[in-house]
């Protein structure tokens, strides 16, 4: 019997998804009854909060708080909910609930959609993500209603469960008013509540069963509990644990005096502050000070922190911490005249290099092509439209008060930019993941070439 051959690929049917999520929440949302006073929303600004919920990034044109309405807010969550964890995902999960039966052709689909390297155990897989996600999400709403229920009264519930979800999918959209956070800087309770979504949100599945799976280890292995993890794990922890902690330390000395921002705050609080900077500019979006008002070289580090992002298999986006590391550890090898990429004892491949240069150098294009394009239409600082598309391109969110004053075509440009930040890199792993279906057995002469 011969096999239907699918009329998509996977890493079509993954972008294709999107897509549709994006559509589909865009003509929802223009829709009076999606807006606070009734009248429809322009569709350009109903296209770009669409685009920004559904790829998880952050950027708004209009304030979420007052200018939708209670069926335009839940619209955005479910975009929200839906674009985090991905859309093959959350299809497949109706499937389980359904307990309708997943094919292979269904399996390597959420195997291409997940990141993963086996299909083995792939149900389960989503499964323990879909069930661990609503246990995150709700221990995390049921702990903001302490602050929001006394301030909102029932209201504080929907804004407990509306941040809760946006902190998990790194979205930093919230329907408290239009400075985001920052009425909350030095809250501790939030603070910590949102910082620990961010980063359960950005640190990956794969590391959460890793870290949990210690737990069923023996009291000898527990004490080597580091040793244990994989090595995806080692190098995502320990990743994020100095991009988090050198950030916030930084940030800090550079905010330290500048009056607009912590420098006339508490060390507690401006040590908060600066390390929930850290942690946001990881793909969160949320804002506790104004973006605007970090001196250059604060604005300078952002940069360089939201396009690294998070980990892979999380809500995160960015070329990703493992990314990261990996081109670290390449450059450190070549330095050193070394044959093999290493990292805790234990060799990269090749393959794995090579991905990581391609996904890098596919954000990167994305990023300079928008800039370019941006600078074009708008007539802003060079460093406000860096930071505008840089944010769009790694699904970040954040921005310098640029984005509620963008024109239609920059408008345009930053959804354009938000979807290829989403979809892009995911594509361009699972292409590179998928492999040649005829390898090319003919290989062309090698001749030297001079680098630097």
């Amino acid at each position: 019997m011969v096999k239907k051959k699918s009329f998509f690929s996977t890493t079509q049917m993954i972008m294709l998804s999107f897509l549709v999520l994006i559509l589909a929440g865009s003509l929802l949302l223009s829709l009076p009854v999606s807006s606070a006073s009734g009248s429809a929303v322009p569709y350009w600004d109903a296209l770009f909060t669409s685009t920004t919920a559904a790829c998880v990034t952050g950027l708004v044109t209009l304030p979420t708080a007052t200018t939708w309405s209670a069926f335009g807010q839940v619209v955005i969550l479910v975009l929200i909910q839906v674009g985090g964890l991905g859309v093959i995902t959350m299809m497949s999960a109706l499937m389980i609930l359904l307990q309708k039966r997943i094919g292979i052709s269904d399996r390597l689909l959420l195997q291409d959609a997940c990141n993963l390297n086996s299909l083995s155990g792939i149900v389960r897989f989503v499964k323990r993500m879909l069930l661990g996600t609503l246990l995150v999400e709700g221990t995390g709403a049921l702990l903001y209603m302490i602050v929001f229920i006394p301030e909102f009264g029932l209201r504080g519930i929907w804004i407990s469960v509306f941040t809760s979800i946006s902190a998990f999918c790194n979205a930093g959209i919230d329907i408290i008013g239009e400075n985001s956070l920052c009425g909350y800087a030095t809250d501790p309770l939030v603070n910590t509540v949102t910082s620990l979504l961010i980063i359960l949100g950005g640190i990956g599945y794969i590391v959460w069963w890793d870290v949990l799976g210690l737990g069923k280890e023996s009291a000898g292995k527990k004490r080597r509990a580091f040793r244990n993890l994989s090595l995806h794990s080692k190098i995502a922890i320990s990743t994020s644990l100095i991009l988090i902690f050198g950030g916030g330390i930084l940030i800090c000395i550079f905010e330290y005096d500048n009056p607009l921002t912590i420098g006339n705050l508490s060390l507690w609080d401006k040590l908060q502050i600066s390390l929930f900077q850290s942690i946001t500019t990881r793909t969160a979006g949320f804002a506790t000070v104004p973006q605007q008002d970090l001196t250059s070289a604060s604005s300078i580090l952002c940069l360089l922190l939201m396009f690294i992002g998070g980990s892979p298999v999380g809500t995160a986006g960015g070329i990703k911490t493992v990314t990261l590391a990996v081109l670290a550890a390449s450059a450190i090898a070549t330095i050193q005249n070394k044959h093999d990429v290493s990292m805790f004892q234990r060799s990269i491949s090749k393959q794995a290099v090579n991905k990581a240069v391609a996904v890098t150098l596919m954000s990167f294009s994305i990023m300079f092509t928008s800039t370019l394009l941006l600078s074009a239409v708008s007539d802003a600082d060079a460093l406000d439209i860096l930071f505008e598309t840089i944010s769009a391109t790694a699904t970040v969110g954040l921005t310098r008060d640029m984005t509620p004053y963008l024109n239609t075509a920059g408008k345009l440009i930053i959804i354009g930019t938000m979807y290829l930040g989403r979809v892009g890199p995911i594509s361009l792993a699972l292409a590179l993941n998928s492999g040649k279906k005829h390898p090319n057995i003919i290989r062309n002469p090698t001749e030297e070439i001079s680098i630097g």
